[in-house]
């Protein structure tokens, strides 16, 4: 088998193409942008690269055809018990030997850069994007979500990877009953004067993202991550996602004006950008500025949501839910509602996720290959 690595703009197109071809009778696979999964080697665009290095590599048979394609990296602050590499962006015709040789590199590379262990499939980069093997709910996936035959898992088990931890998404019908706590807790708080509920709105980001700002960076410092963001960050992000933006599907609640909980969704781009095939310049753009207009998108995509520790359990998470589900059942051709993963290792947002009134509707997994085959395995720590 011959080894490439990915340097010029021809093997850069394959590193593109090749599971295009793989996927092309597989109804359910959507082509990421050329332009996400190319910024992501750009150490120009992915700051990643000043603490960490990538290379990406094609795999080719005797007949000079891609079969595999991997990108292997390190990233000198991703701190685990041992000194762990990543794996990540793999595609393989179904074939262990082909896989195996793959893995084996990889294993080889991360070695000579003192690497004890390697988790894939995942990003040199943040765990919004491209992170995870799909196990389980062979669907459309949401924009950056990981997608991939069922014989990956396999592929990955047999090779000797373990699982480190699930990835559980949950999803609900818009149109779904919704629980009666919801509706009492409703009832209860709208007889509460300084109690209010708004959507978000394009014309006043400065204040939303304020607002964001104040009650994630309460509402997380007791979930047992400890993130802080910053206001300035967060009204960048906004400015960012300006263009996409719905206004009847995020929600803040305020005790007084005091911002006390936020449920924060965006539509699902790879309904639009399903319809691009990986384009997206100037005529892309003008495609998917189309297709937003004149296509209908039924699947909205629960980014974050979040009570102040004060106003936790005492059912404000209800009285927002149903006014905004009220709302956007009116306003918006949403059927369907999304959660991004959630890993196993944080029964805390588990629980959250649940008292929304979700079902888990797919599995993702994150593996871990130990190089020192006697040591002993351990899964992800409870948080």
């Amino acid at each position: 088998m011959t080894v490439e690595e990915v340097q010029n703009e021809n093997q850069k197109k394959e590193f593109l193409e090749f599971p295009v071809r793989l996927y092309q009778h597989d109804k359910n696979y959507i082509r990421p942008l050329d332009k996400d999964i190319e910024a992501i080697f750009n150490p120009d665009k992915n700051k990643f690269f000043k603490n960490g290095e990538c290379k990406r590599f094609l795999f080719k048979n005797e007949k000079y055809e891609t079969v595999g394609k991997i990108a292997v990296f390190v990233n000198r602050l991703y701190k685990q018990n041992q000194p762990t590499g990543g794996i990540g962006f793999f595609d393989c015709i179904e074939d262990q030997e082909t896989a195996d040789f793959i893995f084996d590199y990889c294993k080889k590379w991360l070695q000579e850069r003192g690497m004890g262990a390697m988790d894939g499939p995942v990003n040199f980069g943040e765990r919004d994007k491209f992170w995870g093997l799909l196990i389980d709910g062979f669907v459309e996936p949401l924009y950056g979500m990981n997608y991939n035959f069922p014989y990956y898992k396999e592929l990955f088990e047999n090779y000797g990877f373990k699982i480190y931890f699930e990835q559980l998404c949950f999803s609900r019908p818009i149109f779904a009953e919704v629980s009666r706590v919801f509706t009492v807790m409703h009832a209860k708080h709208s007889r509460n004067p300084a109690i209010s509920a708004r959507p978000m709105k394009k014309n006043n980001l400065e204040k939303f993202a304020k607002d964001f700002t104040e009650i994630y960076n309460k509402a997380w410092s007791s979930h047992g991550e400890g993130k802080q963001m910053n206001e300035s960050k967060v009204l960048k992000m906004f400015n960012m996602m300006k263009p996409i933006i719905n206004e009847h599907i995020s929600w803040f609640v305020y005790e007084n004006e005091k911002p006390i909980a936020m449920w924060m969704n965006l539509p699902d781009l790879n309904q639009w950008i399903k319809h691009l095939n990986g384009e997206f310049g100037w005529f892309g753009k003008l495609k998917c500025i189309w297709y937003k207009r004149f296509k209908k998108n039924e699947k909205m995509v629960g980014l974050v949501f979040g009570v102040i520790p004060e106003w936790q359990r005492k059912g404000i998470d209800g009285y927002m839910i149903w006014e905004g589900t009220q709302h956007l059942r009116k306003h918006t051709d949403f059927t369907t509602t999304e959660l991004q993963w959630i890993g196993d290792f944080n029964p805390k947002m588990i629980k959250i996720a649940e008292n929304l009134d979700t079902t888990v509707t797919r599995k993702l997994a994150t593996y871990r290959y130990l190089f020192d085959r006697s040591k002993e395995f351990e899964r992800h720590p409870i948080l």
